[in-house]
């Protein structure tokens, strides 16, 4: 058992080394009263301690949107609530995630990102049946508990003294957990007794503390500088580039300058490539613009930073464009494809896009390619 315990932690620290806690962001020590909080819930309401006082253990979860693993856990955290709630256990999740600290290739594996409105999103669609805080704009409440990743959490008993923190359980695919320490903990409290594994490491996605949204801005900076060129393309061309097998989901944006919808959804389409361009993924536009343009479609490409991959129709009749690229398109723009590793049309859109309904097209298939530690958490 010890060493199995000692490969565990091996393990977290090779593939997790953001999770060691720093002296900044110290976690609660175990004995300590539970902290009180003032926080809105994705279902209207302020919640605080006292709305929890009649329960005989509390249960505060820190957990997001984004993380992956985080999103392993959710089905697992609501069976916990349907099955203890009824026996005196209360439940709330809290989102410790400043949003402006979520880089954008860290939301490569989800389809909403940290901000609060999102946060009511994910609790609608996943029919959540706990609190669902917002700590993120100040983080004043992380900060007193300590999490180190998403999920972790924090046990209290009846005079609300912590007596347990950790991990949920220890493997984020289900069907390999074999030890349960949350489950463990709410069991041996509720019988009056001390929980078998007091402490336990943590695994999953660091917390992203408002100090790292300086970085996010470097960071963009450097991206913002990414050469962006542009090359012309043939109806041959385009024709392969619809039916080829790429091994890759690609994201094809027909778009021209002169286009209204286009220019209003371009930056958007240019943040789906930070997204997903570390994985298996490719976004190309196509201008769908005569070749002696090519310099003004350049100039635009370059004010969007649009440092992806970049084509401009070689000819002069718009029809063979269409009929080479999509022969299901009508020709009105901006018109939008999802290819897959194949070459199959896994999403069409003439006009402009619904970004929350493309992500939630793009993330399991690329999760079909490659999932993250074999999680398809977005289903």
């Amino acid at each position: 058992m010890r060493r199995a315990l000692i490969l565990q932690s091996v393990f977290v620290i090779a593939f997790q080394g953001l999770l060691a806690q720093g002296p900044d962001h110290p976690t609660l020590r175990l004995g300590s009263p539970a902290p009180d909080f003032n926080l809105p819930g994705t279902d209207g309401r302020t919640w605080s301690l006292k709305d929890f006082a009649e329960a005989k253990v509390l249960a505060v979860i820190f957990t997001c949107n984004h993380c992956p693993t985080a999103q392993a856990y959710e089905g697992r955290i609501k069976k916990l609530v349907a099955e203890y709630r009824p026996r005196g256990i209360a439940f709330v999740a809290i989102n410790p995630n400043h949003a402006e600290s979520v880089r954008l290739d860290e939301l490569g594996y989800t389809d909403l990102d940290d901000r609060f409105e999102s946060m009511k999103t994910r609790a609608a669609d996943r029919r959540f049946n706990f609190p669902y805080l917002d700590d993120g704009p100040t983080e004043a409440v992380a900060r007193l508990y300590g999490p180190v990743a998403t999920p972790h959490v924090f046990v209290f008993d009846a005079a609300r003294r912590l007596r347990f923190q950790g991990r949920i359980d220890d493997s984020e695919r289900e069907d390999l957990v074999k030890n349960s320490d949350t489950r463990n903990a709410l069991e041996a409290l509720l019988a009056g007794g001390e929980p078998p594994v007091t402490e336990t490491r943590v695994f999953g996605c660091s917390i992203k503390w408002a100090e790292k949204a300086e970085s996010n801005r470097e960071w963009e900076e450097k991206v913002h500088r990414e050469p962006v060129t542009i090359e012309a393309a043939d109806a041959a061309a385009l024709r392969e580039l619809r039916t080829g097998k790429s091994g890759k989901i690609r994201v094809v944006n027909v778009w021209a300058t002169w286009c209204g919808p286009c220019a209003a959804e371009f930056d958007d389409l240019i943040e789906t490539n930070l997204r997903f361009r570390h994985r298996d993924f490719e976004l190309i536009t196509v201008a769908a613009q005569f070749p002696d343009e090519k310099e003004k479609v350049l100039r635009f490409l370059q004010r969007h930073h649009a440092s992806t991959r970049n084509l401009i129709f070689g000819g002069t009749d718009k029809y063979t464009m269409m009929e080479a690229l999509d022969p299901e398109w009508n020709g009105a723009l901006p018109h939008t494809l999802v290819l897959g590793a194949d070459g199959e049309v896994l999403y069409r859109q003439t006009g402009e896009v619904d970004f929350l309904k493309l992500r939630r097209v793009l993330v399991p298939a690329l999760n079909s390619l490659a999932p993250w530690g074999g999680l398809s958490p977005i289903k």
